[in-house]
């Protein structure tokens, strides 16, 4: 075990000893930060590669996880300002269609934990068409507690499983 823990850092040295940042991608400031200088960068405010109206749009530049405490579904200050903000992204990309997973922990039964699942996800759709989302362009699944994000047994793990997460399915009719 010794040896697999030295090689890795080994290997985490090495890599990073070898990375650099090409001249013409970046430059350094008076303060030490880097600035990107390619005509990309500055044609748009949104990081590079990252296709407006994408699943990647949505989680980098809004979010796409809003959290619940336990055994709720009710939303929080929190969770309206991200769905909030999922709107006004939708809002700006009308062909985006979207689908809203419902998540639980593992404690309860399948059962109840599919039924809460999908009524956490239905409180975000309701709130999404509250603020004007068709409820066309949103699908609900709910997932119960078949696919956790964080493994263990522990508030920390539980905290982040009881979750609605917002996918991006496609373009719209």
């Amino acid at each position: 075990m010794r040896f697999n823990i030295l090689g890795v850092i080994a290997a985490v040295a090495l890599v990073a000893a070898c990375e650099t940042m090409p001249e013409e991608d970046a430059t350094m400031d008076s303060s030490g930060d880097s600035s990107e200088t390619t005509s990309a960068a500055a044609d748009t405010d949104a990081p590079v590669g990252i296709m407006p109206g994408s699943e990647a749009d949505l989680v980098v530049n809004v979010g796409a996880r809003v959290y619940f405490d336990f055994d709720r579904f009710d939303l929080n200050d929190v969770s309206r300002s991200t769905l909030e903000r999922q709107a006004a992204w939708l809002s700006a990309n009308p062909g985006v269609r979207v689908a809203i997973e419902g998540h639980c922990d593992e404690r309860g039964t399948r059962e109840y934990n599919l039924a809460l699942g999908e009524r956490r996800a239905n409180a975000a759709k309701d709130y999404l068409v509250a603020l004007g989302v068709s409820p066309d362009r949103i699908r609900t699944v709910s997932y119960g507690e078949e696919r956790p994000v964080a493994m263990g047994s522990n508030d920390v793990a539980w905290s982040q499983n009881r979750r609605s997460v917002t996918t991006v399915e496609g373009a719209g009719s």
